[in-house]
């Protein structure tokens, strides 16, 4: 199938999946590639997808952990269940990475979509087993179209992250 019309530049389209995917892999890498050909496309420029509710008893089994994410985070600074929870985590910005692969492989202009996007990744808690919703570990990917400073660390931990969106 090819898409024809004003910003469609005749995209081919995937095949579509009977139904959602098992794996968590399957499904997200599907929903990434609908967000990138939907930016390719200029249907639209923004775009939201969320891992599972804050209180899912979600697994990800592919992560190597049986454990649920919601139950892992509250790790009561156990060694063992803290480096469960990172397995976790680490799994989740794999998901990510193929994500901001995808964008910077596709063109967009006079760089890659990746150039000209700003994707947000993070959480609304910084520990979950205290339930701290301050210093929130945030990765902010992408150039913006020249609006953004790839490449650095910042810490701080008094401004609000709704100060953060405001200025994206």
């Amino acid at each position: 199938l090819w898409l024809c019309g004003a910003g469609w530049s005749g995209l081919a389209l995937p095949d579509a999946p009977v139904g959602v995917p098992e794996s968590f892999d399957e499904h997200f890498k599907i929903m990434f590639d609908l967000q990138v050909l939907a930016f390719r496309a200029e249907i639209t420029r923004i775009a939201t997808m969320m891992y599972a509710r804050d209180t899912s008893l979600s697994v990800y089994p592919q992560s190597g952990v049986r454990e649920s994410f919601h139950v892992a985070s509250h790790h009561s600074n156990a060694r063992a269940q803290m480096d469960r929870f990172a397995i976790i985590n680490r799994y989740h910005v794999q998901m990510l990475a193929y994500f901001l692969e995808k964008l910077k492989a596709t063109p967009d202009g006079d760089g890659t979509l990746l150039d000209h996007s700003m994707v947000l990744y993070g959480s609304g808690i910084s520990d979950g087993n205290k339930h701290w919703h301050t210093n929130l570990p945030l990765l902010l990917a992408g150039s913006g179209g020249g609006s953004l400073t790839p490449g650095r660390l910042v810490r701080n931990k008094e401004t609000p992250i709704t100060n953060l969106y405001l200025s994206l």
